[in-house]
């Protein structure tokens, strides 16, 4: 049996995630390998750091700071959650990402971003923290259109993971991982709108016209995982961790107060729910 933890995105809501996977790591709660998508790669690195608290903390520190994520950053820059200081200064100098921690964890971690030339999801497998890389492809995974510029890894270009897909359980199953705990930053019964800005996007990516096409389409592809795993969830093939009640946060948000909720909430569900999950994962 193979345990896996898929995280969906959600920019700041993801702040709920950091809660629960902050009460999994601090009662030894493990998985063979975590997939995230967006926040969910960003917050989810943590996990296999073993970094209680870092999510919350940085997040909290500098949510002010226009260098981290603000309109200044992205007329300046090209990218609302600015790059150097997100991907480079925050986790090598302000708020040290753990590197040694990460690269001793003998948990697997994929981040999961859009290929723009071809519209499809790429699942990145991150062995290693050394160097950029990792923190390359988290940005990647999380570079939303309209905020963010496209991200060059190698010969490839691409932007957020939730375009092609943002719940990517069907991939970690595919590659053998057949006891998982999703975590959705939605509650129970949200379904996507169509994109409204269709030609609007369709001009900003204009050279890349299969990524505005998965963009566009995003909504049907999204709702119908939730179909589907609505009813693995009820067959208990797969255990679904979500807000009880909307959470009191947008995808981008300068309050404290609101992002300590978020996180609060994920914390009080994690520990209401503890005794299921510990139970699922030791299911044979």
């Amino acid at each position: 049996m193979k345990k896996g933890l898929v995280l969906e995105g959600g920019a700041m809501r993801g702040l709920f995630t950091a809660g629960i996977l902050d009460v999994l790591m601090e009662n030894g709660v493990e998985f063979d390998g975590l997939v995230g998508v967006s926040a969910g790669a960003a917050f989810g690195c943590n996990y296999k750091s073993g970094q209680i608290g870092r999510t919350l903390r940085y997040n909290v520190k500098y949510c002010r700071d226009k260098r981290y994520c603000s309109w200044r950053s992205l007329f300046k820059t090209g990218d609302m959650y600015g790059a150097e200081f997100c991907y480079r200064e925050l986790p090598k100098r302000l708020d040290v990402f753990d590197e040694e921690a990460f690269d001793a964890s003998p948990m697997e971690f994929y981040v999961v971003a859009t290929d723009v030339q071809t519209g499809k999801a790429v699942y990145h497998r991150c062995d290693s923290a050394r160097g950029t890389e990792i923190l390359d492809w988290i940005r990647a995974s999380a570079s939303m259109p309209f905020v963010s510029r496209v991200v060059q890894i190698g010969e490839g270009r691409y932007l957020d993971g939730a375009m092609a897909d943002s719940v990517p359980l069907a991939y970690f199953e595919s590659i053998g991982y057949d006891r998982n705990v999703v975590i959705l930053t939605n509650e129970k019964g949200y379904r996507k709108r169509k994109f409204r800005a269709t030609l609007a996007l369709r001009l900003l990516l204009r050279k890349y016209p299969k990524a505005a096409e998965a963009m566009a389409t995003r909504h049907v592809f999204y709702n119908e995982t939730l179909d589907a795993l609505a009813e693995r969830e009820a067959r208990g093939e797969v255990l679904v961790l979500r807000p009880e009640g909307k959470l009191p946060i947008k995808r981008v948000t300068h309050s404290e107060k609101k992002l300590r909720a978020a996180y609060e909430m994920g914390r009080a569900l994690a520990v209401k729910r503890l005794p299921e999950i510990k139970a699922f994962l030791t299911e044979t």
